[in-house]
């Protein structure tokens, strides 16, 4: 439903960039934590949900109150800077997790199709986990910047506004 209320104009976020959220989240439990049990003890999976919760408490508080048409100010500030410690918390965590899986990808192949096969064609779960670390590379600083450029937007900027006066 995060994609859609987006879609939708619902809540006040970027489609593609929440889509890119859903997806990991999703991903990560069903793709990395459901089948490698080993992943599940990962110190990954505590950074993960600590600032995945931390983040989810606010937005959410911070949607409500504004369906309320109430825009605490420190709600607001929360929502704005907390991002800049908990983001990195949590793909450092997403990443750890995904690591942890690695071996026993290889190890047990889950989701791999080996050749040969009726499909001509090979899959190998294991690599697919390194891509999918390796996206993090190009994503993750634009979902960052685009949190700090909206900071900016919304409650300031600090040494660019000094400026100004």
């Amino acid at each position: 439903l995060e994609i859609v209320h987006a879609a939708l104009g619902i809540v006040p976020s970027n489609v593609l960039l929440t889509s890119f959220q859903v997806f990991s989240r999703v991903f990560l439990v069903w793709g990395v934590l459901h089948p490698f049990k080993e992943a599940q003890t990962s110190l990954g999976v505590s950074l993960c949900l600590g600032a995945w919760s931390i983040t989810e408490i606010i937005r959410y508080s911070f949607y409500t109150f504004a369906l309320l048409n109430m825009k605490p100010y420190v709600l607001q500030w929360c929502r704005y800077t907390f991002f800049i410690v908990l983001y990195p918390i949590g793909v450092t965590g997403e990443l750890l997790t995904i690591y942890s899986a690695l071996r026993p990808a290889a190890e047990q192949k889950p989701f791999t199709l080996e050749l040969p096969n009726p499909y001509n064609y090979s899959f190998y779960y294991h690599y697919f986990l390194v891509v999918i670390m390796l996206s993090y590379i190009p994503i993750f600083p634009q979902l960052f910047f685009h949190m700090i450029h909206q900071r900016r937007k919304i409650i300031g900027g600090g040494a660019k506004e000094a400026k100004k006066e």
